[in-house]
């Protein structure tokens, strides 16, 4: 039987039997994020390889997928103190399940080309359910292929779909989001012109789909930036590859009949940030003054001459207005060095903030606690 070289205690996929190993404790550098007055960060768990995005169960459970690791996770506080000490693994060998959502009791698994559902999972674990087929006529080409994903408030499945490419002009589904009816199968074209979409939430008072979208490479340093957008009309048009940002024409598909599609941004984001996951703040624990902000993790460059990102921002809305724009948590850049590199953001019951970092193999913990 081959040992799986995780934390404390670890199930092997089809098995009920714990492999009880000493924790392998990381020398995180935590005492380098710099975060706003009042608010602190912790480990909740580590070893978590290449830890991408993260779903909550009912009943505490954190399910978390992985890219180029392969594996889907389960971790849980067995007696939370807000901290994972059991990890399990619930998949393997999986073609880049970074995108994974929780519905109506069932844990949900994207593969790049696979919608898997695993039904009513916390009420079996640590018994591992075989997992059932939801979806498989998604592309299966791996650039940009990787997902985020969630159900709306319409309880659709909401898809990304990247360009398969830096930058090209290939037809839908590609540069996309798409929303499935898991019952009916049923798909629908909720957006297109994106090139890559790795996080998105739904606006707590309008329901409408707030999405991230990395800009293309090879532009130079400065262009074109990430952007928030903002869906406002299903099937709504947001300019890639013709014109990025509000008008920054494409030097290779620019069209100008087709670049008037274009929904400019509601916020350019920064060059080559890699903005990944997001959420609208709605905890209670943070001051009130976070309250419906949205927090986005990005990940950072990988071909700018100076790097940019590595970093949690904050952005505060005045309705569909953003307003600021700003850092809340740094410090896994350091000069030119990063140790870290965060992916995605998720609010826990008691209002603290969870961030993953596939780098670092790591789930972050920020609580607010004031001192005065």
């Amino acid at each position: 039987m081959k040992i799986l070289s995780n934390t404390s205690s670890i199930f092997r996929q089809g098995l009920g039997v714990a492999l009880f190993l000493p924790i392998s404790v990381n020398a995180l550098p935590l005492e380098k994020i710099q975060l706003p007055a009042g608010f602190n960060i912790e480990l909740y768990a580590e070893n978590v390889k290449n830890a991408r995005q993260m779903a909550l169960g009912d009943n505490g459970t954190l399910f978390v997928g992985s890219r180029r690791a392969g594996n889907v996770y389960a971790l849980i506080d067995t007696n939370q103190d807000n901290k994972a000490d059991k990890q399990i693994i619930l998949a393997k060998d999986l073609f880049l399940p970074s995108g994974l959502a929780f519905h109506n009791g069932d844990l949900y698994v994207a593969e790049v080309d696979k919608i898997w559902r695993y039904n009513q999972i916390e009420a079996s674990l640590p018994t591992i359910p075989e997992p059932e087929l939801v979806y498989d006529k998604l592309p299966n080409k791996a650039h940009h292929g990787w997902k985020n994903i969630k159900f709306g408030p319409d309880g659709k499945l909401y898809i990304p779909i990247g360009a398969p490419c830096n930058v090209c002009d290939d037809p839908l589904p590609y540069s996309s989001i798409l929303k499935l009816d898991v019952d009916t199968k049923q798909i629908t074209t909720v957006a297109q012109g994106v090139r890559n979409s790795v996080g998105f939430d739904f606006h707590p008072q309008t329901g409408e789909l707030w999405f991230t979208d990395n800009g293309r490479d090879m532009m130079g340093d400065d262009l074109p930036d990430d952007e928030l957008n903002r869906v406002s009309k299903e099937g709504q048009h947001f300019g890639f590859p013709y014109v990025h940002n509000a008008d920054i024409k494409d030097p290779e598909f620019y069209n100008a009949e087709k670049a008037k599609l274009n929904t400019p941004p509601e916020l350019n984001l920064g060059a080559h940030v890699a903005a990944l996951g997001m959420e609208f703040y709605l905890g209670e624990q943070f001051p009130a003054e976070y309250q419906g902000s949205i927090f986005i993790a990005q990940h950072g460059s990988w071909n700018r001459s100076s790097k940019v990102g590595y970093r949690v921002m904050q952005i505060t809305l005045d309705g569909n207005k953003v307003t600021d724009y700003q850092p809340f948590a740094t410090g896994w850049l350091q000069g030119e060095q990063s140790w870290g590199r965060p992916v995605a953001v998720l609010t826990m019951p008691d209002g603290s903030l969870l961030v993953s970092d596939d780098a670092a193999d790591a789930i972050y913990r920020i609580h607010y606690q004031n001192n005065d």
